[in-house]
């Protein structure tokens, strides 16, 4: 990962040097237990001073989203299911089989005092819980990032082939009071404030609800496609997130300053996406909202004195996630 900060622009460094950790550590390019690069390190690529990066460091701690282990370095914590295992052991290979995967893990109970018996009921009842939080799925984000619930929603849908509800974090807890049993579902960007309100209900059962944070694509198509955009082009942004709008305006300024101009529009937006399409040489598009897009470029019609080139975005959600959630739901 590779951070690009602009010094000369209107955007606070230090707000874009954050951004671009966060949206790392939301697209899994910076995974659970990852080592976040020190401040020295940092400092020398981004020129930045190592006191701008450490509070960098420290905005991300309150997030939650990293850790800092003394004597050793900041780490991207493991969160929702990475962090839930009853039988959870650092120590465990992970190339071995899975009778050997279990063996051991039957041994590591052993070893700390429990019975065969115990065990048993253990494995049993973890297995159990799993199957009952299945049964039903909530996707949640807070209410100002709707767009990026529906989304998550689209995309979930038709990726795992089964009932799926989306509740804004607000009305969360109002939802899961109802249910005996059940997973949430929430974007890494998402996932800290998802726990602090669950950590605080005093009418959800902790052990009645599995929190899983999905990982965004990385957009390494899209990214590599700014870098080669013309000086002074226009790119236009489209998405039903506000969420990821914001970031992606960011990281294009940050990669390439004042040489490309950005319009960034949600789809309900009409007013902004016809401006989009009429000035914009090149439109990035999620696949929500593509139809969306070429609808406003037919509608537009003789009007436009050039069609822009159309980008579809693939994903939301990166593929690694969904195929690690079907497996967490019991759907493989």
């Amino acid at each position: 990962m590779q951070f690009h900060i602009q010094t000369d622009s209107e955007i606070p460094v230090s707000k874009q040097l954050y951004d671009q950790m966060l949206f790392a550590i939301a697209s899994r390019q910076f995974s659970p237990g990852h080592r976040l690069p020190s401040t020295r390190q940092l400092a020398m690529q981004t020129g930045l001073h190592r006191n701008t990066i450490g509070k960098v460091y420290s905005q991300l701690e309150g997030t939650g989203l990293v850790e800092s282990v003394p004597g050793s370095g900041i780490y991207v914590r493991s969160l929702g299911h990475e962090s839930n295992h009853l039988i959870a052991d650092s120590h465990i290979d992970p190339s071995l089989s899975a009778i050997d995967l279990v063996s051991q893990s039957l041994n590591t109970l052993l070893a700390q005092g429990y019975s065969l018996s115990q065990a048993r009921e253990l494995f049993l009842t973890e297995i159990d819980w799993r199957w009952r939080c299945s049964a039903r799925v909530f996707v949640t984000v807070p209410k100002t990032d709707l767009g990026a619930g529906e989304l998550m929603l689209q995309e979930l849908q038709q990726s795992l082939g089964i009932p799926v509800q989306l509740v804004t974090l607000d009305k969360l807890e109002a939802q899961l009071v109802q249910s005996r049993a059940a997973t949430v579902v929430t974007s890494r960007y998402h996932i800290g404030s998802v726990e602090a309100k669950l950590a605080t209900s005093e009418l959800v059962a902790p052990r009645s609800i599995r929190v899983i944070p999905v990982d965004l694509q990385d957009y390494e198509k899209e990214l590599a496609l700014v870098k080669t955009l013309p000086k002074n082009s226009y790119v236009g942004i489209v998405s039903l997130s506000g969420g990821i709008l914001a970031v992606a305006e960011m990281m294009v300024h940050s990669m390439r300053g004042d040489d490309l101009l950005v319009m960034t529009c949600q789809t309900k937006d009409n007013y902004k996406l016809n401006a989009t399409i009429r000035r914009a040489h090149t439109i990035i598009s999620d696949k929500a909202s593509l139809s969306i897009v070429h609808q406003a470029i037919e509608a537009a019609g003789d009007d436009l004195i050039r069609i822009p080139q159309i980008v579809e975005s693939e994903s939301y959600i990166g593929l690694k996630s969904i195929n690690l959630l079907k497996r967490e739901l019991g759907l493989i």
